[in-house]
């Protein structure tokens, strides 16, 4: 089926790198460099790795390739595209729950990564040093339940994220990208290598190679396939407007791989700067510490107690350290507001300006209410949860998966296989062996796997 007209004149991604660079810039975020190293400080380390790489070979590249097959088959935003290729029936409504979660996702990301460029200020500033965890607990505590100054910073992410949109795919989304994942993959190597060079570094660097199997049961397996999940952003809708703008020689498989790959290799070398940190610092490398305090407390906190004898150096990887928070945030967000600002000029007939401009507008709008529900409305509360971790629960809890296991339904036994097929292989011109292995997991494999990590988030299988 073909895109209807109004898309013939659509935006297309100018080079094979920039489709690349923009669509891992979709991926890598702070998932990968926040939530990657929970998850393997608390399953084990090594043991969770491998699994984890499993999981996206699995489950991740086959509900990517999902979302490429959508978006570059119709050519369009992610609720026109399933009306396109099932027009008259409710799966456009998979693409709608994908806007609506971009839009809430972008909301509250914001206030996030409005503190990463705080707390660069912060380092900037060498405000740090000689900081103990009690008073970087209250300096984080402080910031957050201010009235003020977390909208200011949620103001400039958001703002930077919507110049970059408003300008368009080839000179704003993709040029910002080929800029941003360079210098994000540079500064990710350096503290790599600060890192697992330091005097007791070496623990933490074992922990991450040397597999102890009997950390291995159904919950790490859940939890490997959860991150692979969240990783990825699947289910959202991000991959499927990027690929819209895909060109229609571009080898799906291969920038498939080629996107896992940068996403990973990201997360595993996150987890190289954290645990060498942290092992050098004489913390305990399992400690399950979540949330804002691993990166904002702990974190500086490891960066100042390994590196005690070099300040310098540890004023140098702070500031690092923030900026690829800023920059791994922004390349995400920057995905995010390009689902809705998409869905929004090809379905209301707007200019990108004015499409762009709205969105950013709710987002304030909510990413406000998110943010100060950490001070001033922290007493409000909706099924018991502060506005900020109500809206990440209706999002990660309910639209991933549910639009994810949707997706692979609908790849895996809606669509006609010969249209998938002619998609994965540009029309018979690729050989792709293990087509028939991609449709028996979307089918039967997919399904089941997001099932059970959905009945995992509330504790159903335990």
């Amino acid at each position: 089926m073909n895109s209807s007209k109004n898309n013939m004149k659509r935006e297309n991604f100018g080079s094979k790198f920039g489709a690349i660079f923009a669509t891992a810039g979709s991926a890598v975020g702070l998932g990968n460099i926040w939530r990657f190293p929970i998850e393997t400080g608390q399953n084990g380390g090594a043991a969770f790795i491998l699994i984890y790489i499993a999981c996206i070979l699995l489950l991740g590249l086959p509900l990517m390739l999902s979302e490429f097959v959508i978006g570059r088959h119709t050519q369009s935003n992610a609720t026109r595209a399933y009306h396109l290729l099932a027009p008259g029936t409710p799966w456009k409504w998979v693409g709608r729950l994908g806007v609506f979660a971009g839009f809430i996702v972008l909301s509250y990301y914001s206030v996030v990564a409005g503190w990463t460029a705080k707390y660069a200020v912060l380092a900037i500033g060498n405000q740090f040093q000689g900081c103990d965890p009690d008073s970087l607990r209250t300096t984080f505590s402080a910031f957050a339940s201010d009235p003020w100054e977390p909208l200011l910073y949620l103001l400039i992410m958001l703002l930077m994220t919507h110049a970059v949109v408003v300008i368009g795919i080839q000179k704003g989304i993709e040029k910002c990208s080929n800029i941003l994942m360079p210098i994000l993959l540079v500064i990710i190597f350096v503290l790599v290598i600060c890192s697992v060079t330091l005097d007791g570094a070496s623990e933490g660097v074992r922990f991450l190679l040397k597999p102890d199997w009997s950390k291995i049961d159904s919950h790490l397996v859940i939890s490997a396939m959860g991150q692979a999940f969240f990783s990825l952003s699947l289910g959202l809708g991000c991959l499927c407007t990027y690929a819209s703008y895909f060109k229609k020689d571009s080898n799906l498989p291969n920038i498939a791989i080629q996107v896992i790959t940068l996403d990973t290799l990201i997360a595993l070398m996150a987890g190289f700067i954290i645990f060498p940190a942290t092992s050098a610092a004489g913390m305990p490398l399992d400690s399950g510490v979540m949330g804002p305090e691993l990166i904002f407390v702990t974190l500086p906190n490891v960066f100042q107690q390994a590196l005690s004898g070099l300040p310098w150096l540890a004023y140098s990887f702070s500031v690092l350290f923030f900026i690829l928070l800023i920059i791994a945030a922004l390349t995400s967000a920057i995905s995010m507001h390009e689902i809705v600002t998409s869905y929004m000029k090809e379905e209301f007939h707007l200019t990108r300006k004015k499409a762009a401009l709205i969105e950013t507008l709710g987002c304030v709008v909510i990413g406000a209410l998110c943010a100060l529900s950490f001070g001033v409305l922290d007493n409000v509360r909706i099924f018991d949860k502060s506005i900020f971790d109500f809206c990440d629960w209706v999002v990660c809890e309910f639209c991933m998966p549910i639009g994810a296991i949707l997706i692979s339904i609908f790849v895996g036994w809606y669509l006609k296989r010969k249209t998938v097929e002619n998609e994965i292989t540009n029309n018979g011109t690729l050989r792709v062996p293990l087509f028939r292995a991609l449709i028996f997991i979307l089918r039967f494999v997919a399904p089941v796997a997001i099932t059970l990590i959905f009945l995992d988030q509330f504790h159903l299988l335990s």
